[in-house]
């Protein structure tokens, strides 16, 4: 026999009381940002047929989703709106009676305590379904986008906007969002910045809940090359110099090593968007038997905070909430 004890891993791992007491990720649901799409209309809840459980919803249905969320304990709701019309500048973006503007109001009327989030780019908005707007040529013009981003920004948060979150990927927006805030009084509307937005294949049944799908041609010229990682730093750096409060790595469970790389990085929160092609493939693989969804869910979520995101924006924030209040109760 050696002179020193044997470590014996499996002592700690016999009870459940044991377990939770050694657990060392311990996710709560005030960690989770739920996101939501809004639409115009009255009563209406269509289900996104490639997202099992999630809907696209009417200010009137938006406003009982956020008394559900605050009811549940999230950390807040992220919001993306679907307009009645688009045209090639995205003017319903940044209106002042546009459909996320209606969504932010009705949420604050209803819910005062919720923190809200407004996701802010032009993709939703635009004919085309670029993030920005286009030359002659079809291309993206980088610098004439970023004053209609501050203008989207600035009209989020006066409708009500806790944190604005650009996720369109332009070079130089957060500095102009931080301008454009600052100059309108609202030094303390902080920027969530998708820093690390990556081109993913990933996206597909968000484009298809949101209506965002390019027309033509992809957005690899100006979100991510999902090979790169130092770039991600250098677009972190270069954000939190430009003012943003919070950087987010986007997908998650594709880019944990990004996450921790990022985490280890940078002093402020980290937020990770759990995607909704991430989500969708769990989804239909517990439909079918395949997975025991309510552990698959708890496992991927546990793993994208131990990466070090501070922050998960996930369309399962609800039923995590309601899983966790189920094992506690």
């Amino acid at each position: 026999m050696n002179d020193f004890p044997r470590f014996r891993g499996r002592r700690l791992r016999q009870t459940a009381r044991l377990r939770n007491l050694v657990q060392e990720t311990r996710l709560t649901p005030d960690r989770l940002v739920l996101p939501l799409f809004v639409v115009p209309g009255q009563g209406i809840r269509e289900p996104v047929g490639s997202m099992p459980g999630v809907e696209r919803v009417s200010v009137d249905e938006l406003a009982r989703d956020g008394a559900e969320a605050a009811e549940l304990g999230l950390g807040g709701v992220i919001l993306f709106g679907i307009p009645e019309s688009k045209d090639a500048e995205g003017t319903g973006a940044w209106v002042e009676d546009g459909i996320v503007q209606r969504g932010l109001r009705a949420l604050r009327a209803e819910v005062p305590d919720l923190l809200l989030v407004s996701d802010v780019c032009l993709c939703e908005y635009t004919d085309h379904g670029h993030c920005g707007l286009l030359d002659g040529g079809g291309e993206v013009r980088n610098d004439a986008t970023l004053e209609l981003l501050a203008r989207t920004a600035v009209s989020h948060a006066r409708a009500g906007a806790d944190v604005v979150a650009p996720s369109d990927m332009m070079d130089g927006r957060v500095g102009a969002i931080r301008e454009a805030l600052d100059s309108e009084g609202m030094e303390q509307v902080p920027i969530l910045s998708y820093a690390a937005k990556y081109a993913s294949a990933f996206y597909g049944p968000f484009r298809d809940a949101a209506d965002s799908t390019p027309s033509h041609g992809d957005r690899r010229g100006y979100q991510m090359d999902p090979a790169n990682a130092r770039e991600a730093l250098r677009e972190v750096e270069a954000d939190l110099l430009e003012g943003a409060d919070m950087v987010m790595v986007k997908p998650a469970l594709a880019y944990l090593d990004i996450i921790r790389q990022v985490r280890d990085s940078v002093d402020v929160p980290v937020a990770a968007y759990h995607v909704s092609g991430e989500y969708a493939a769990v989804m239909a693989a517990a439909e079918r038997g395949w997975l025991d969804g309510p552990r698959a869910m708890t496992e991927a979520l546990a793993s994208i905070h131990r990466a070090g995101a501070d922050i998960i924006l996930t369309y399962w924030a609800r039923e995590f909430a309601r899983q966790e209040g189920r094992s506690r109760g």
